[in-house]
């Protein structure tokens, strides 16, 4: 069902608590508008022609990873993590799996206008 709420949300990131529950529905709100913008056309939203279909489980399940990575991501702005005695690691800033499931970025199919 579109869009993905907050109990999918924090079900998919195993989340029992109340505590973050502002700022996933932010980070929520974000990726929905986000695949919104980047889909449309492609998936019935509920704001454009019936004759699109609806939005499948696996976009919506791919929208709720890309909260959840955007709601993690939030630790590392700089795209890095320090270890300790280890160094630091580099964050990547997309997910190839996300991306896939999203159809975005190069898993975009070529639009012709």
């Amino acid at each position: 069902m579109w869009p993905p709420d907050l109990d999918a949300l924090k079900d998919d990131m195993k989340i029992t608590d109340i505590r973050d529950d502002d700022q996933l529905e932010v980070v929520l709100a974000a990726a929905v508008s986000f695949v919104e913008r980047v889909r449309s056309g492609d998936f019935d939203f509920g704001s454009g022609p019936d004759t699109l279909p609806a939005p499948t489980p696996e976009l919506e399940l791919g929208t709720v990873r890309l909260a959840a990575r955007w709601h993690q991501r939030r630790r590392s702005p700089d795209g890095l993590i320090q270890m300790g005695d280890l160094g630091t690691a580099r964050v990547t800033s997309y997910d190839v799996d996300i991306d896939r499931q999203l159809g975005i970025g190069r898993f975009r199919r070529s639009v012709i206008a």
